[in-house]
């Protein structure tokens, strides 16, 4: 990923080096329609992500890393399922990772470029950012930034064509198509 600040600052504040995750406040979750009735929600419990601020412009990147064996839809016989070869196949690739290439100032924030790596596949992604800003937490006396992004995938480019059977002629038994959230709050480097 480019600086946050590739165009002009975002904010002074953000200090060069590695800015660490703040589990406590940051969310991955995910929706997938299902009958192309309902959307089904869910989420990832854990994961990691790394934002590394540059000193110059175009010397930032940020690296994410999810456990899909951590998976949670609020239904314990479909997480299993997911986790499954039929999904996930979580025994031979527990991780899915994403890792920026570039960012760019775009008229609603930033589209951050780069490749995400799921079921052993890897595939260019694009990100639509928002940058909220930067701030002393009244808790650590410490600088924390925050990043909300959304994104999509289509699971059949990753091999999971799982569900994949035509219902009529607009409907999936399981979209093709994941739509995903992303909250993420960093804390500087100490």
């Amino acid at each position: 990923m480019h600086s946050l600040a590739s165009a002009s600052p975002i904010d002074s504040r953000m200090a060069p080096g590695d800015w660490t995750l703040d589990h406590a406040h940051s969310s991955l979750a995910f929706s997938i329609r299902h009958l192309g009735l309902s959307k089904v929600h869910g989420r990832f419990d854990h994961f990691d992500a790394t934002l590394h601020v540059g000193a110059e412009p175009g010397q930032s990147s940020v690296e994410v890393s999810v456990d899909l064996a951590s998976i949670d839809t609020n239904n314990a016989d479909r997480d299993t399922h997911l986790r499954s070869t039929d999904f996930f196949n979580v025994g031979e690739h527990p991780r899915m990772t994403f890792r920026s290439q570039a960012i760019a100032p775009s008229d609603d924030g930033y589209e951050v470029e780069g490749e995400v790596t799921l079921n052993g596949v890897t595939r260019a992604l694009t990100l639509l950012a928002d940058f909220n800003g930067v701030l002393e937490s009244p808790v650590d006396s410490r600088l924390h930034a925050g990043v909300s992004a959304v994104g999509e995938i289509r699971r059949s480019e990753f091999g999971i064509e799982f569900g994949l059977m035509p219902l009529g002629v607009d409907r999936l038994a399981l979209a093709d198509q994941v739509k995903f959230e992303v909250e993420l709050q960093f804390v500087a480097p100490s």
